[in-house]
C-alpha cells in the first residue's frame, strides 16, 4: 500500500479548527517566539526565498467544482483550478501565479494536492506539482492550460511552462520497481538542472538543463510491526515504504532527502537519506516521525520538520521542527502552535514554516527563531 500524498488522513480532523488561530500577521506564541507573518493560504507547502528577498510558497489550492472521485485514503476528493504560487512581502501576499492544478477533499478544500515546492534558479523559478495516483489516472483529469499534475513546470512570474513529466517518468521507468505511482514533492535546483523527490515513485529524480529525466537514487522499504488494529497475528510485520518528500543540498555538497515513510506511518521510523550521485543512499540520521521538509542553517546544522510529530494515525496534528546536531543529537526547536506543517525555509537565524499546510483558507507562514 502506497502513501504517496503528504496528507495527513486522521491528523487533519482537528487542524481546521486550530490553525484559525494562527492566521494574523505579527501575532507571537507564548511557547517558541513564533511569529506569524503571512496568513489566508490554501494548503501552503514549500518555501524558498527569491533574488527580490520576499519568501515564495506553493500553495496546493482547495481543488474545486470537479470532476469529484474517490480520493486514495476514502472519501471524494475534487480537481480544480486553484493552485497558486504566492509571494510574501512585508506581511502582504500576493499570488504571482494562480489557476494551477489542485485535488483536494470535497466541500473543506483541506488536504489538497497541487503545487508542492519552489525552488529558484536565477530569476526563474521551478515548482512541483502533485498527483498522488498512478500516472494512467490524469486521462481522466481536464488540463488547465499544460499539463501539471505530476510536471516539473517553470515561471518567471507569467504563467506557467511544463519542464519535465515526472509522472510520466515514473510510469515508464518505474525507478523503484513497485506499482506506478508518482507524487512529485521537493524540487531542488542546481547548476545542472533540477533534483525532484517523487514521494509515489519512491525515487530521487534529476531533470537535465534540455529535460531530460535520469534517476538519482531510489529508497527501500523496511519492516514494521503491524498495527494491532489490523488483527493481524502477534509479531506480524508489514514492508513500510520510504515516502521521499523533501531534499537539501548539504554543505558538504552531498544531498540530503528526508522520508515521510508510509502506512502504517510508525513513530519514530522517519530517517535521512545522504545521496552523492552514483553511489548508493546512505542513512544520516535516524528516529524522526514523518518528515516533510529539511534545511541546513546557518550553523550548518541540518533542521528537519515533522508534519505529525506523534504519527499520522495518532490523531494529533502537532508537528514539530528539530535541530540534529552533528554528533546526531536531536532537539525540538518548537512544536506547540505547529499545525500539520508543510515546508521550511531558513534565513537570518530564523525557521520559515509554512503551518496548517492541509487547511484551505486558514494556513499561514510562520518565523521561529533559531536559538
Amino acid at each position: 500500500m502506497r502513501a504517496t500524498r503528504a496528507r495527513i488522513a486522521a491528523a487533519v480532523v482537528a487542524a481546521g479548527t486550530v490553525c484559525s488561530i494562527l492566521v494574523t500577521p505579527g501575532v507571537a506564541s507564548a511557547h517558541s517566539g513564533m511569529t506569524t507573518v503571512a496568513g489566508g493560504l490554501s494548503n501552503p507547502r514549500g518555501l524558498a526565498f527569491g533574488p527580490d528577498g520576499s519568501l515564495y510558497v506553493a500553495e496546493a489550492g482547495r481543488g474545486g467544482a470537479g470532476p469529484c472521485f474517490a480520493g486514495a485514503e476514502g472519501g471524494t476528493v475534487c480537481f480544480g483550478t486553484s493552485g497558486a504560487i504566492s509571494r510574501v512581502s512585508h506581511g502582504k501576499v500576493r499570488r504571482v501565479v494562480s489557476g494551477l492544478a489542485s485535488i483536494a477533499d470535497e466541500g473543506t478544500g483541506a488536504s489538497a494536492i497541487g503545487p508542492s515546492d519552489v525552488s529558484f534558479r536565477g530569476r526563474v523559478l521551478y515548482f512541483t506539482v502533485g498527483l498522488g495516483a498512478d500516472p494512467a489516472m490524469r486521462t481522466g483529469l481536464p488540463q488547465p492550460g499544460p499539463r501539471q499534475n505530476g510536471w516539473l513546470l517553470r515561471t518567471k512570474g507569467h504563467g506557467a511552462k511544463q519542464v519535465a513529466d515526472i509522472a510520466g517518468f515514473e510510469a515508464t521507468a518505474n525507478p523503484d520497481g513497485g506499482l506506478p505511482d508518482s507524487n512529485p514533492q521537493s524540487v531542488l535546483t542546481t547548476g545542472s538542472g533540477q533534483l525532484v523527490a517523487d514521494a509515489g515513485g519512491n525515487s530521487l529524480v534529476r531533470v537535465s538543463s534540455r529535460g531530460k529525466i535520469s534517476t538519482v537514487a531510489t529508497f527501500p522499504d523496511q519492516l514494521v510491526d503491524a498495527p494491532p488494529e489490523l488483527g493481524l497475528p502477534p509479531g506480524t510485520q508489514l514492508p513500510m515504504q520510504a515516502v521521499p518528500t523533501s531534499v537539501v543540498r548539504g554543505p558538504d555538497g552531498a544531498y540530503y532527502v528526508g522520508t515521510l515513510t508510509g502506512f502504517p506511518f510508525q513513530p519514530g521510523a522517519a530517517r535521512v537519506f545522504r545521496v552523492v550521485p552514483g553511489k548508493a543512499p546512505k542513512i544520516y540520521a535516524t528516529g524522526f516521525t514523518n518528515i516533510i521538509d529539511l534545511a541546513f542553517g546557518p550553523d550548518r546544522k541540518l533542521y528537519v520538520l515533522e508534519i505529525a510529530h506523534n504519527g499520522l494515525l495518532s490523531g494529533d496534528p502537532t508537528g514539530a521542527l528539530i535541530r540534529v546536531g552533528h554528533n546526531g543529537s536531536r532537539k525540538i526547536v518548537a512544536s506547540a502552535g505547529l499545525i500539520t506543517p508543510g515546508g521550511l525555509a531558513i534565513r537570518g537565524g530564523s525557521a520559515y514554516v509554512s503551518n496548517c499546510g492541509t487547511c484551505a483558507g486558514t494556513g499561514s507562514i510562520v518565523r521561529i527563531p533559531l536559538r
